[in-house]
């Protein structure tokens, strides 16, 4: 339970005041040794603590997302390998993971999503990056309209979407190669623009450092840029502004 569950049922008469106080009492670290889990993020920021499951040791792995859905019911993991996400799902076998994003979660979606945040991809090479965006800004409560594939290099394909991508909360712009697409859509929308480098392309992209140099340099307004290759970052940053649209209209 959360803080405001927990007060919805001290209020309502479904919990005493005594396991209201439980609740509080907790500590906000779980320190499990290898690991400190930060347990009150959510109450702090809104959001609860994501796994970055690249790198870490199978067994820590494991019992960190034991703990993580033993807490919230729920867990996002971002960069799980297909080896990683069998661990989980022979663990946890409600875990659910995406081969594309290589999102690993435990998630039973009952609850609403709310407002739009618009993904858009320059080509299917970008697909990686803007899935891990788009399934990140889902998590997070954020209603999410996919429009891939419409790179500058058929800009027709963009134009044809225009209505669509105007109608979100925020945008976010997934590119490689030249990185053109965020300028793009930046001089098309008013609503902000969230653009993420990718990593795709030819030598002289070095590596997603040409798309991140151009989206920096971008010389239309209202766009943000993230680390080359960082979904997740964008896809947090947009369910945060997306949170702040939404309560503008309640």
């Amino acid at each position: 339970m959360q803080t405001r569950e927990v007060l919805e049922q001290l209020v309502e008469g479904k919990i005493s005041i005594e396991e209201a106080e439980k609740f509080f009492k907790k500590e906000p670290i779980e320190n499990m040794g290898f690991a400190r889990l930060d347990l009150h993020r959510e109450v702090r920021s809104g959001f609860p603590e994501v796994i970055f499951c690249q790198n870490k040791p199978d067994e820590f792995l494991i019992e960190i997302f034991k703990k993580l859905v033993e807490k919230d019911k729920r867990a996002l993991g971002t960069r799980a390998s297909e080896h990683q996400a069998e661990l989980i799902l022979s663990e946890l076998p409600n875990a659910q993971y995406d081969k594309v994003s290589r999102i690993l979660k435990v998630d039973p979606m009952d609850r609403e999503l709310k407002g739009n945040v618009c993904v858009c991809s320059a080509g299917t090479a970008d697909l990686f990056v803007a899935e891990e965006a788009a399934q990140t800004a889902e998590y997070f409560g954020a209603g999410v309209t996919r429009v891939y594939d419409v790179g500058v290099s058929g800009l027709h394909r963009l134009l044809a979407e225009v209505d669509t991508i105007r109608k979100a909360t925020c945008v976010i712009a997934v590119a490689g190669m030249e990185g053109a697409l965020a300028s793009v859509i930046g001089g098309l929308v008013e609503n902000p623009v969230i653009a993420v480098p990718t990593s795709v392309g030819y030598g002289a992209n070095m590596k997603g450092l040409s798309a991140l140099l151009t989206m920096i340099n971008s010389c239309a307004n209202g766009i943000a840029v993230v680390n080359i290759d960082n979904g997740y970052g964008a896809g947090y940053m947009a369910a945060q502004i997306n949170r702040l649209a939404v309560r503008g209209y309640e």
